[in-house]
C-alpha cells in the first residue's frame, strides 16, 4: 500500500545495519569453550548464570531496535552455548547431583529423549501446541471466514464502519483467547484495512486500527489459558494451581475491561466513517470469495495496494496516481481506466488478482463503468457473478469443515483439562489435519496455508534457547531467592503493593523483552505461595506481560507483526518511538483501569481471609 502519513517523515533516517550472525556465533562458541575450561579448574558463581541470561535477554531488544542488529536466532543459540558452558562450572546444581549419582546417559535419557523431560526442559507440549494451532488457524483463515462476518456485519449495520469493527475486534477478542491471538492478527489487521480504505479513511485511523488489533489479539486474549503462548507457558509452571477456572475467574474480568477501553478509543477514532454499499465495487461486494479465489488460483493473498506495489514495473508512472486513487475509496479497475492504463496490462493486473478467465469481463465492466454506462456495466459483470457464486459454494464447503474441526480441537481441550497426562498438542494438531481436509484438494491453496504457517511460527525459534536457559536458572536455585524477595516484599508491604508491583515491573519488562520471556522468568518464583496468593500474583503478572508486549514494536509477536505491517505497507519511515508515542495513550488507560482490577481483588482476598 504505502499510504501516506500526516507524521513528519525523516529525511536521514539511518539504514539498519545487519552484523554478522556466523561471526556472532562462532565468538559464543570461542567463549563458550574458554568457559568450559575454566570451569574445570574454578567455581562458576551463579549471579554469572544469572548475568548471562539477561545479557541475552536485553540484547534481544538493543539488537533488534537500533541500527545496528543481530538476528534474534543467532543471538540467542550463540549465548545459549555461553549460558550452558557457565551452568557446567557451577559447583552444584539439582542436575550436577542428579549427573554425578546416575551418570550422564541417565540424565540424556530422562530429559532429553522423553517427552515429559523435554516438556520441562523448553516447553514441549506448549511450543507443538502454539505449532498445530498456527497451522490449524493458517488453514481456516484461507476459507476467508472473517472477512465473511465482516462483510456481513457491514450490510447489517447500513455500511457504518464503527458498529461493524467493535462487532468484529469482539469477535477476534473472544477468538484469541482460544486460537491464539498470534494467527488471528494478521488477518484481522488485512480485514480491517479493507474495510477502512473502502471508507476511504485517513492513514493516521488506517494506522490505528492496525495498532490497536495488537492490544485485541493480546489483552483481550488472555480469558483463557489456550490463546496467549505467555499464558500457557505460565499455566505449565504453575501446574496444577492455574486452570482454566482461574483464567475465567481472574483473567476474564481483565479482557472484558480492556476490551471496554478498546471499544470507546475506536469510538472516538472512527465515529463517523461509512462505506456507501451502494456503490461498492463488485470485487469489493464480494471480498471474500475473491481472496479464496486468489488462494486457490494463485497461491497468494493480495490487497489491490499490495498488487500495484508488486507491479511497479509494468504500471510506471501510472502507480503513484492509482494508489492515490485507490487511497481515496477507488476500485482497482476504476482507478487503472481513469489513470489510462493500456488494455493489456489492465487485464493482467485484474487476472492476478483475480483469475484470467475474469479478466476480459472485469475489464469491460469498469471501462463501461468509467464511461457512465450502468446498465452495461451490470451486464458486462454477470459472467462475473456466476463464477463467484460457483466459488462461494466452494468456500463454504471449507468453512463447515473448518468449524467441525473445532469439534476434535476443544474435545481434547477439554479431556486435557480433565486428566494433564493428555497432552496438550493433540488438540491442536488434530484440530488441523481434520480442517485441512476442507482444502486439501485445492494444491495451491492448500500450499499458501502451510506456508504462511510456517513463517509465522519461525517467529518462535528463538525462545527455544531462552526457554533452557530459564530452566537451567531454575535448577541453579536462583529463583528461590527471587522467591524469598516476595516473600520480604509481602511481609513489609503487604499483597496488594507487591500485586501492583508485580503488575508494573512485568508490563516493563515485557515492553523491552518478549513477553514469552517474561511470563516463563517471573512466574517461577510463585511456587509454595498460600494458593488466594498464587492467584493474585498470577493475575498481576498476566496482565502485566499483556498489556506491556503491546507497548512497544518488540514486545509481543502481535506487536512484531503489527509494526512491519506498518512499515511494509503503510508507512515505511513509521519509526518504534512514533509507535511507542501513539501506543503510550492506551496503554495507560488500561494500566489504570486493570490496576484498578487487581487491587479490588487484594482487597477481596484479604476480606476472604
Amino acid at each position: 500500500m504505502n499510504l501516506q502519513t500526516d507524521v513528519p517523515i525523516p529525511q536521514n533516517q539511518p539504514a539498519v545495519i545487519m552484523l554478522s550472525g556466523r561471526w556472532f556465533v562462532a565468538g559464543c562458541t570461542v567463549a563458550a569453550l574458554i568457559l568450559l575450561l575454566a570451569g574445570q579448574f574454578i567455581d562458576m558463581p551463579v549471579w554469572l548464570l544469572a548475568g548471562e541470561v539477561f545479557t541475552t535477554i536485553i540484547s534481544l531488544f538493543l539488537f533488534g531496535s537500533f541500527r545496528y542488529q543481530i538476528h534474534k536466532n543467532a543471538l540467542a543459540y550463540g549465548m545459549m552455548l555461553i549460558i550452558i558452558a557457565t551452568f557446567c562450572g557451577l559447583p552444584s546444581s539439582e542436575w550436577h547431583a542428579e549427573i554425578t549419582l546416575n551418570g550422564w546417559l541417565h540424565w540424556f535419557h530422562k530429559h532429553v529423549l522423553s517427552f515429559h523431560g523435554l516438556d520441562d526442559l523448553i516447553h514441549a507440549d506448549t511450543m507443538l501446541f502454539i505449532l498445530g494451532l498456527t497451522f490449524f488457524v493458517s488453514v481456516i483463515a484461507q476459507t476467508r471466514l472473517l472477512e465473511g462476518i465482516t462483510f456481513y456485519l457491514l450490510r447489517k449495520n447500513k455500511g457504518a464502519i464503527l458498529p461493524t469493527i467493535i462487532a468484529v475486534t469482539g469477535v477476534v477478542a473472544f477468538s484469541s483467547g482460544i486460537l491464539d491471538g498470534v494467527s488471528m492478527i494478521g488477518l484481522t489487521i488485512r480485514t480491517l484495512v479493507i474495510i477502512l480504505m473502502l471508507a476511504a479513511a485517513p492513514t493516521a485511523s488506517i494506522r490505528y486500527a492496525v495498532m490497536v488489533s495488537t492490544v485485541v489479539t493480546t489483552v483481550c486474549g488472555i480469558w483463557l489459558a489456550y490463546g496467549e503462548p505467555p499464558n500457557l507457558i505460565m499455566k505449565a509452571n504453575l501446574f496444577p494451581y492455574l486452570d482454566n477456572q482461574f483464567f475465567l475467574r481472574y483473567c476474564a474480568p481483565a479482557a472484558v475491561a480492556s476490551y471496554l477501553v478498546i471499544a470507546w478509543k475506536l469510538r472516538k477514532k472512527l465515529g463517523g466513517w461509512r462505506v456507501n454499499l451502494e456503490k461498492l465495487d463488485i470485487i469489493d461486494a464480494n471480498t471474500g470469495d475473491v481472496r479464496f479465489l486468489q488462494a486457490m488460483r494463485h497461491g497468494e493473498v493480495l490487497t489491490p495496494y499490495e498488487l500495484v506495489e508488486s507491479r511497479r514495473d509494468h504500471l510506471g508512472d501510472h502507480t503513484d496516481n492509482i494508489l492515490s486513487r485507490l487511497r481515496g475509496g477507488s476500485s482497482l479497475g476504476i482507478a487503472m481506466v481513469k489513470e489510462k492504463v493500456p488494455g493489456d496490462i489492465r487485464k493482467e493486473m485484474l487476472g492476478h488478482y483475480t483469475s484470467d478467465s475474469l479478466a476480459e469481463s472485469l475489464d469491460q465492466h469498469y471501462v463501461l463503468e468509467a464511461a457512465g454506462d450502468h446498465k452495461g456495466a451490470v451486464e458486462a459483470e454477470k459472467s462475473v457473478h456466476s463464477v463467484l457464486e460457483a466459488l462461494g459454494d466452494v468456500r463454504r464447503r471449507a468453512q463447515k469443515i473448518g468449524a467441525f474441526a473445532l469439534v476434535p480441537f476443544i474435545g481434547l481441550l477439554i479431556l486435557h483439562g480433565i486428566n494433564h497426562e493428555v497432552p496438550l498438542f493433540l488438540a491442536s494438531f488434530a484440530g488441523f489435519f481434520v480442517a485441512l481436509l476442507g482444502i486439501a484438494d485445492i494444491q495451491k491453496m492448500r500450499q499458501l496455508a502451510l506456508r504462511e504457517a510456517r513463517h509465522e511460527y519461525a517467529e518462535y525459534y528463538f525462545l527455544f534457547p531462552l526457554f533452557l536457559s530459564i530452566t537451567l536458572l531454575t535448577k541453579a536455585s536462583f529463583f528461590d531467592r527471587i522467591q524469598d524477595l516476595i516473600r520480604y516484599g509481602m511481609d513489609s508491604l503487604g499483597p496488594a503493593a507487591v500485586a501492583i508491583g508485580q503488575f508494573l515491573g512485568t508490563t516493563l519488562l515485557s515492553a523491552i523483552l518478549d513477553n514469552n520471556v517474561v511470563a516463563d522468568f517471573a512466574s517461577r518464583a510463585l511456587h509454595d505461595l498460600d494458593i488466594g496468593i498464587l492467584h493474585l500474583f498470577a493475575m498481576a503478572q498476566i496482565a502485566g506481560y499483556a498489556l506491556g508486549g503491546c507497548w512497544t514494536h518488540i514486545g509481543s509477536a502481535q506487536s512484531v507483526v503489527a509494526f512491519a505491517f506498518i512499515r511494509r505497507d503503510v508507512d515505511e519511515h513509521y519509526t518504534p518511538l512514533q509507535w511507542i508515542k501513539e501506543m503510550t495513550p492506551v496503554i495507560l488507560e488500561i494500566f489504570v483501569v486493570l490496576g484498578i482490577l487487581i487491587y479490588v481483588e487484594s482487597l477481596l482476598l484479604n476480606w476472604l481471609h
